[in-house]
């Protein structure tokens, strides 16, 4: 869970409105079934990041999400390589990785699943491995608390290898977050007046966005 409450509500805006807009595009778009499913697939993980920015989403249990999308990145890897994903690879690739992402952000939640992190947990206060079984989310900035003390452990008591990829990740959505923008800003200023605006990049922006914010809170 994020600390700061008006990061927070920005965070949980952020994905609600793309949630809306995978469900718009949803009902009114592309109704071939892997685009169905993909468009599922976002809508979900969109409300997850929503929840999870929450106290209560914070305690919820993580390995049966953290397996969702890792099953979910395989269908992102299989519909890329397949004849459907011809011409669309590189974003179809995007958003393997993203939902790779996710599955990363719930293993380290739990805080005993990853290479390391137990020992680290175990080393933690009791003030700093937060409640419901989230050991791991011990991240500044954060708070697994549940109550008002926010968690003030530095370095958030990770194995260096976990703070090298929660940073990589970080960078990572946060330039993806400038080159969604960009493609949507390019393709609204090229379309004719009066033409109605395809808002998908807009929504990648906002979830990239999210994600890096996400991520950069557990550094």
């Amino acid at each position: 869970m994020i600390g700061d409450l008006a990061l927070r509500w920005f965070v949980t805006i952020l994905f609600v409105l793309s949630a809306a807009e995978c469900g718009y595009a949803l009902a009114a778009g592309d109704r071939r079934p892997a685009a169905v499913v993909s468009q599922l697939l976002h809508v979900v993980m969109a409300v997850a990041m929503a929840v999870m920015a929450w106290p209560s989403g914070a305690a919820l249990p993580t390995v049966a999400p953290m397996v969702f999308f890792l099953l979910a990145t395989g269908w992102f890897i299989g519909v890329t390589v397949s004849p459907l994903g011809a011409g669309h690879r590189v974003a179809g690739a995007y958003h393997a990785l993203m939902m790779l992402a996710m599955a990363w952000m719930y293993a380290v939640m739990n805080g005993r699943l990853l290479p390391g992190q137990a020992s680290y947990v175990g080393d933690a206060t009791p003030a700093q491995t937060g409640h419901s079984g989230h050991a791991g989310m011990t991240m500044p900035g954060m708070d697994m608390s549940g109550s008002d003390t926010a968690v003030t452990a530095s370095g958030g008591g990770y194995p260096p290898y976990i703070d090298a990829l929660n940073w990589l990740c970080t960078i990572g959505f946060a330039v993806a977050t400038v080159y969604w923008l960009y493609r949507y800003l390019t393709v609204r200023m090229s379309r004719t007046p009066g033409a109605g605006v395809p808002l998908g990049a807009l929504c990648q922006s906002m979830m990239a966005a999210g994600m890096a914010i996400m991520f950069g809170v557990m550094l």
